[in-house]
């Protein structure tokens, strides 16, 4: 496949806004957002780093795994249809390499509820949001499902430690 090149602007490592972590405060969980519809989801991540989070858009399932390799997430919110793989396998995936990876499945289609249900059979939960989403019930959904910044603050210091020490 040929692909079209792409430049970017370069940006003097100077002028690059430094991230620190020194606290449990200033870390910002690691979501990733899908949905085919690249306005849903951009709009959905906008909402989520409004309020703290760092939200990744995504626009298929093949791509948010591979996003999830390089970023891993503390979330996932993903459409339940999604063309290739389904919101559903993506979350399962997700979970079987991340197991503390909570996942958020949404959808506006009514032949999405046959599907979370077949998952729920087979013991695969998870929390559900109808479309369209409104942002206060976005907001209320990922704060139950994200450990407290503290907690989460211990557990990012463990994996930072873990990957620190790992040799290559």
């Amino acid at each position: 496949m040929i692909r079209e090149k792409t430049t970017f602007p370069t940006v003097p490592i100077c002028e690059v806004p430094a991230q620190t972590f020194a606290n449990e405060e200033s870390h910002h969980p690691v979501i990733l957002v899908v949905d085919d519809e690249s306005m849903i989801a951009d709009s959905l991540a906008d909402i989520l780093k409004r309020s703290g989070y760092a939200a990744i858009p995504v626009y298929d399932g093949e791509a948010a795994l591979e996003t999830a390799l390089v970023m891993p997430p503390e979330l996932l919110i993903s459409d339940v249809v999604l063309p290739g793989m389904t919101g559903i396998e993506l979350g399962i995936t997700l979970r079987r390499i991340f197991p503390d990876c909570k996942v958020i499945l949404s959808s506006g289609q009514p032949s999405s509820g046959r599907l979370l249900a077949s998952a729920d059979c087979v013991g695969h939960h998870f929390v559900f949001l109808d479309k369209p989403v409104h942002p206060r019930e976005l907001l209320d959904k990922v704060s139950e499902s994200l450990p407290s910044r503290k907690q989460h603050g211990v557990a990012r210091a463990a994996v930072d430690k873990a990957r620190s020490s790992r040799v290559d």
